[in-house]
């Protein structure tokens, strides 16, 4: 894939100045209140320029009426987990939508669990140190025992946590003691890189390495966390960039029309439980805590097309197996938990489940809740 063509086609501009507009929208979910002070984003502009013949405008998807979700939830969907970045949940009819978790990229003493759902904690980072302040994560931890904790939020991306190697390994283990000082029960997630790709992988190697160094210990992880999205790695372009602290021009250049590619999630995936067992963790579970279709409608991604990636890869999550590097108390199945983004984004709505305005489902909500896993054996 690192030999794709580097031509720049005609919608280059419209992506490259509308991509990061969703990452810096999360980043700004939950600004520090009492924890470190992040250093402020550039500004981005919330629309690209369009395209000839096209809006290049987010397009709110086509909604229908509530009662086209089951009045009852579906049973067995602990896997299923969304992405809430705009309101409380509780601002959206979800019970019958069937999942089994959400993470809003925040701290909650008190988080909401419509339907008893469970809410995965998130503490952010940055070269600057962490936020929430301590006593709060003293405080959710403390009232949420047993609860996951995301540590960071793509420290890989400029315009996300944007934390060097050597730095999120210093922050992580602070972190990592202070939450299991609360709650011993707590599991302790590393912050999801956006795709595990080799230079990604590169990263993580680093944090691996700088941890031990520091500690002389390897790094604890109770569960694995990585984003699986297709996006092009190149300075100056369009796409998640270069990480951090890291020297490199380009790495995976893919291009728009890869983006929901099953045959490259499927295979980053695998790259990712390989990594993961080379390095002694294939004991660990795995989850996927972001990934979904973050590209315009404009540019083919209309909600036909949008539905079939998300069924496919709810059935690839469910089903793919792999004995040498799978997950040996689930089955040996590559990925545990997933996340779909997401709920709601008034900014990058093509994967709405529900409209951030009036809160009726889309039509994307519907496949969602009436998905049926497939009845062929896991694959390997």
């Amino acid at each position: 894939m690192a030999g794709r063509k580097r031509g720049r086609p005609r919608w280059y501009w419209p992506v490259l100045l509308g991509l990061p507009a969703l990452f810096v929208a999360l980043t700004w979910l939950g600004r520090p209140t009492g924890g470190a002070t992040f250093p402020s984003r550039p500004h981005e502009p919330l629309v690209p320029t369009p395209p000839a013949g096209q809006t290049g405008r987010p397009t709110p998807l086509p909604t229908v009426a509530i009662s086209a979700l089951e009045p009852a939830p579906p049973v067995g969907r602990e896997r299923f987990g969304v992405g809430v970045p705009i309101g409380p949940i509780t601002d959206y009819p979800t019970e019958g939508l069937g999942i089994g978790w959400y993470l809003n990229w925040r701290v909650l003493v008190d988080p909401p669990r419509p339907g008893n759902v469970a809410f995965w904690q998130m503490v952010r980072v940055s070269e600057a140190g962490y936020r929430p302040d301590e006593a709060t994560i003293r405080a959710a931890a403390a009232a949420n025992p047993g609860s996951i904790w995301l540590i960071g939020n793509e420290p890989d991306v400029v315009w996300q946590d944007n934390t060097t190697p050597e730095r999120y390994a210093v922050i992580y283990h602070e972190l990592y003691r202070l939450i299991k000082s609360v709650d011993p029960t707590a599991r302790v997630a590393i912050g999801g890189v956006s795709q595990p790709t080799p230079l990604r992988l590169a990263y993580l190697d680093r944090v691996l390495a700088a941890y031990e160094a520091r500690y002389g210990r390897p790094m604890p992880v109770d569960v694995w966390n990585v984003h699986n999205f297709i996006l092009r790695e190149e300075q100056d372009s369009w796409g998640v960039g270069i990480p951090p602290g890291v020297e490199a021009e380009s790495g995976m250049l893919y291009e728009i029309q890869d983006h929901d590619d099953l045959t490259i999630f499927r295979d980053q995936l695998l790259a990712f439980r390989r990594w993961m067992a080379a390095r002694g963790q294939q004991d660990r579970p795995l989850v996927v805590s972001e990934y979904g279709i973050v590209m315009p409608t404009d540019y083919g991604f209309d909600p036909a097309r949008v539905a079939s990636f998300m069924t496919a890869t709810f059935d690839l999550f469910l089903t793919a197996i792999d004995p040498e590097v799978g997950y040996p108390a689930d089955g040996d199945r590559l990925v545990q938990w997933w996340c779909w983004y997401s709920l709601a984004d008034s900014m990058y709505p093509t994967g709405n489940l529900f409209d951030p305005a009036t809160k009726a489902p889309t039509s994307l909500a519907v496949t969602f809740a009436r998905y049926q896993p497939p009845t062929v054996s896991p694959e390997g």
